[in-house]
């Protein structure tokens, strides 16, 4: 089964940018929603080229792993 990745960035103006990877086709936008209904109004969205890709049937768990830097 592929990995996929789900980067989470705040930044220090609060700012949140997330990326995910390895999601082909509109399955991604699956994760966009589940972390809409988490984080709250997106300001702006850019759909990477695994988008266009064709979609692979897959179940998806959703971990999360939090990591602090100073």
């Amino acid at each position: 089964m592929a990995q996929h990745e789900v980067e989470i960035e705040i930044t220090k103006k609060g700012e949140v940018k997330v990326h995910i990877k390895g999601v082909k086709g509109k399955a991604c936008l699956t994760y966009a929603k589940w972390l809409t209904e988490l984080i709250g109004k997106v300001k702006d969205q850019q759909l990477t080229s695994e988008y266009y890709e064709p979609e692979i049937k897959a179940r998806i768990d959703l971990e999360q792993n939090l990591k602090c830097e100073d």
